[in-house]
């Protein structure tokens, strides 16, 4: 019989990544505080929330294997959440505008009381966007769920230059890295056979 898995996230691209490679899951979203911690770097700021997610749901879901994510964008030190309204999201694409970034996906397993984390740091470069593209691209109204209010999966995808580092952490799940993870609480990997649990 195949593991039980959840998706501790109401992201529809982490579903659709999942799927993507073929591994049947539930999706319980985890409702947790994600106040950054006085002192907290932005890497373990996003380790810490996919961990706490993934405990969270593992805590409601006995027996289950929990997959939670948490991604952010960072810029000059300064973390870019979803954006508040559109003038915000036009300031954070006018920020983003002409210049690099880096995006941090935290992914967490939790299985019982093992949990296993790593996060995957990806640079991201916009090319110059003009005050019309922004607010065009804010129209399409896909930057409003989005930290640094850009999906790469979508519209996004005209205005991001280059990529240095796994595209799927940009979207917010590293496929390589969520099976690395996956075979670390005992859960094997198998392509179209999908998964079984070891132990």
């Amino acid at each position: 019989m195949p593991p039980h898995i959840i998706l501790a996230s109401a992201s529809p691209r982490r579903h659709e990544l999942l799927a993507l490679i073929g591994i049947p899951h539930d999706v319980h979203p985890a409702d947790v505080d994600e106040t950054l911690l006085p002192g907290e770097t932005p890497e373990g700021h996003s380790e810490r929330l996919a961990r706490l997610k993934a405990h969270t749901v593992a805590g409601r879901e006995p027996g289950a294997i929990v997959i939670a994510a948490d991604t952010i964008v960072v810029i000059d030190g300064a973390i870019l959440g979803k954006p508040r309204n559109h003038a915000d999201a036009a300031t954070m694409l006018a920020r983003l505008s002409g210049r690099s970034h880096t995006v941090f996906t935290a992914m967490a397993v939790a299985r019982g009381e093992h949990t296993e984390s790593a996060v995957e740091s990806v640079g991201v470069t916009f090319r110059k966007l003009s005050t019309e593209e922004i607010t065009d691209y804010i129209a399409t109204g896909e930057p409003m769920d989005k930290a640094g209010a850009y999906g790469i999966q979508g519209y996004g995808a005209t205005i991001v230059e280059r990529v240095d580092g796994d595209y799927f952490s940009v979207m917010g799940l590293g496929l390589l890295r969520v099976v690395q993870l996956l075979a670390r609480v005992g859960v094997d990997y198998a392509f179209a056979a999908g998964v079984s649990v070891r132990g």
